[in-house]
This record gives C-alpha cells, sequence and structure tokens, in this order.
C-alpha cells in the first residue's frame, strides 16, 4: 500500500529530480529487455569490450532490473547535463580533456540527486522503509551491471545515437545518467521513437574507425577507452589519438542535437581553471603520486593512476610533432619509473624524430634494461618491424 496514487507520487518524484539538479526525468517498467541484452551478448562476441570485464553473464544481469532489486516494479532515469564552454586560451604543448572530466567526478552530484528522489520513494512505502529496514529503492549511477542507455531510451528520457550515448532532447548527449531501481510501481513513459536517421557524422569524424555506424561501437578502439586502459596503446592506434590525454568528445561535438544545446556555463561540471581543460603536458609527464592525489582524487580521472595520465601525456607530446617537447620526453625516458611509460615515451621521440630525440633513444637503448622498453625503442628507430 502507498500513501500516494502512483500517478501522484510519479509527479512528486519528477518535482523532486528537478530540484535537486536533473533537467530531465522519465519512467521505465523493471522488465528484463530482451534486446538490450541480445545486443550487449552480441557486441561481447564481437569483442568490442575486449579490455573491460564484460561477458555473457554481465550482459544477462544489466538487461534485468530484478537482479539488482528483487520484485522490482519501476526504473527511474534522470538526465544531468554536463556541457560547459572551455577556456577561451589555450597554451602550446597542452592536451585536451573530455568535458565531463573537467570538474568535480560527476558520479558524487548524481549519486546526490539521485539520494533525494529515492528518499521520495522510501517514505511513499506504508509503512515507511526508512522506519522498517525494507529496502525498495536501489541507486544505480554507474556502479552496477545496468544497460542504463537502453532503459533511459525505453523510458523516453531520449534515443541512443550512432555515437552510442544518450541523446535527450533539448540537451543533447553531454548528460550523466542515473537510475533508481525501485519495488514501488510508477506508470511508465513511452520509449523515444526517435533515431539518427541518415546522419552519420559522429562516425565520419572518428579518427580510429571506433563507431560501425549502425549503433555499435568498437571500445578496443575508441580513444576514450584508449585513455584509460592500464597496458599498452597499440602503436598503430597512437597517432590517432592527437592530443587526448583522457576521454574523447569528437563524436559528440559534431553532433547536431547536442551542437544546438546550450553550454551550461554556471555549471558545478564547469573546468576551475584553464589546466583542467588543457593539462600542460610536460607537467602530466613529470607527475606523481601526491600530486596526482592533490590535484585529479575527486575528478573522473582520479580512478586510474598517475602513471596512466603520464602515459598519455607522452602519447600526447609525440603527436604535437613539436621538438620543444623533447627535452621533456628526453628527461622522462631516463627518470621515468614506469616500463608501460618509458616505452610510450620512446615512440614519442620516435614520432618526433628529430635528431636529438633519435640521439636520445640511442643513449637510452645502452643501458635500458626492460624487454618491452628496447622493443618500443628499437621500433621508433626504424630497426624493429612495427607490430601493433
Amino acid at each position: 500500500m502507498l500513501l500516494a496514487t502512483p500517478a501522484a507520487l510519479k509527479e512528486r518524484v519528477i518535482a523532486a529530480a528537478r530540484e535537486a539538479g536533473a533537467s530531465a526525468v522519465a519512467i521505465a517498467a523493471a522488465e528484463d529487455d530482451g534486446q538490450a541484452r541480445a545486443h550487449f551478448v552480441a557486441s561481447v562476441g564481437r569483442g568490442d569490450f575486449a579490455t573491460w570485464p564484460y561477458d555473457d553473464a554481465y550482459a544477462e544481469r544489466a538487461a534485468s532490473p530484478a537482479a539488482l532489486l528483487p520484485n522490482a516494479k519501476s526504473l527511474v532515469c534522470i538526465a544531468i547535463p554536463y556541457a560547459t564552454e572551455a577556456p577561451k586560451e589555450r597554451a602550446p604543448l597542452t592536451g585536451r580533456v573530455s568535458n565531463y572530466a573537467w570538474a568535480t567526478d560527476y558520479h558524487r552530484y548524481a549519486r546526490d540527486v539521485l539520494r533525494k528522489v529515492a528518499a521520495i520513494l522510501d517514505e511513499a512505502a506504508t509503512p515507511p522503509a526508512t522506519r522498517t529496514g525494507e529496502i525498495v529503492t536501489r541507486i544505480i549511477c554507474d556502479t552496477a551491471p545496468l544497460a542504463e542507455r537502453a532503459f533511459a531510451e525505453r523510458a523516453g528520457l531520449g534515443w541512443i545515437g550512432k555515437h552510442t550515448n544518450l541523446i535527450a532532447p533539448g540537451l543533447g548527449s553531454y548528460v550523466f545518467l542515473g537510475e533508481i531501481v525501485t519495488t514501488l510501481e510508477l506508470p511508465p513513459d513511452s520509449p523515444s521513437k526517435k533515431t539518427c536517421g541518415t546522419c552519420r557524422r559522429c562516425v565520419d569524424v572518428c579518427p580510429t574507425r571506433a563507431l560501425r555506424g549502425d549503433y555499435t561501437i568498437d571500445a578496443t578502439r575508441c580513444i576514450a577507452d584508449l585513455t584509460q586502459r592500464t597496458d599498452a596503446i597499440p602503436r598503430e592506434l597512437r597517432p590517432l589519438i592527437g592530443d587526448w590525454v583522457w576521454g574523447c568528445d569528437l563524436c559528440q561535438q559534431i553532433c547536431p542535437p547536442t551542437r544546438r544545446a546550450k553550454p551550461r556555463v554556471d555549471s558545478a561540471f564547469a573546468p576551475v581553471e584553464a589546466r583542467d581543460a588543457y593539462p600542460d603536458l610536460s607537467s602530466l609527464l613529470r607527475l606523481r603520486s601526491g600530486e596526482f592525489k592533490r590535484r585529479f582524487r575527486r575528478t573522473s580521472m582520479g580512478w586510474r593512476g598517475a602513471a596512466v595520465l603520464r602515459r598519455n601525456a607522452a602519447v600526447a607530446l609525440g603527436n604535437s610533432l613539436d621538438r620543444a617537447a623533447v627535452p621533456a620526453l628526453e628527461a622522462s625516458l631516463a627518470e621515468e619509473p614506469s616500463e608501460l611509460v618509458r616505452g610510450h615515451v620512446a615512440w614519442a621521440l620516435g614520432r618526433i624524430g628529430s635528431p636529438r630525440a633519435r640521439a636520445s633513444l640511442v643513449k637510452r637503448s645502452k643501458v635500458e634494461a626492460s624487454l618491452s622498453v628496447r622493443e618500443e625503442i628499437e621500433a621508433a628507430l626504424g630497426l624493429r618491424q612495427p607490430s601493433g
């Protein structure tokens, strides 16, 4: 029994979500999504997520809200826009960070919004779940297996674009998603019927050809994923990463509905200073654990560690083709403790290819103890056939 009718409760939920910071709210029935499951299983079978711990079992759980909360009846889906304007000025030899990672980790913000909405649902139970300890809600914010884009589309929050992100009408694809699974029944909204039609701008702009144009993505080639993986970035893909040091926004920047949406210049997700959006690459290359924690711990880049950012900075410096980057790379090749990073530094020096860059590679080759780094040096000097 509820203290309010399902329709009245839905109105309260929507109002609470909007007041808390969500710009769009929609409800889906918490039923298994066989189409999402089949889509996910096919992606896993193709190897699209080979660098992530996804398998058929994960796909099975992600398509079933009841696996997250027994007796689930409804799914509250919210969208929080995060697009903000980049700083006007950009210094030389700086990298690019994806818009979503410029400021405080969005998970904190989204969870706060979801908690306020969940409190409404918890109090709506009879007797209130806050008194009995009964679990009638579960908050999901990239924290459990759930095909959130598929359910958001089913709820009518938007449609999944060919770049595989959800496009919310009026907001575009620069949106954070969050969900509340609940055992309370709320009237569901109608699914979105929109598609991208013949538009394929996102597909054509992707440097690595990660997007196929059929609403699927090979994540192993996606720049956003390449900059987050913890192993070596395949050599043939490094030149295509450009100056991105975390994430990539190219497919969203060119998306027509996203371009029409106005940035939220006063958003909590705006960069505090220019270096949040355009970090100095030489400084990133010297980044160590202490400074990393102080600077990035509260951001969306704080979960992978300093070595990943140093590796990405090395690739971006190499792609600059700027000889002014050689001294920083040269010092890193001699002092960098991580074999992974040293290998990418060697590649960067080889990509720039100036006499000083090549001389530093030859010098290091005489003392380098790591087999993998020696292989990178040899490949950078053209002494070894590139193997990817």
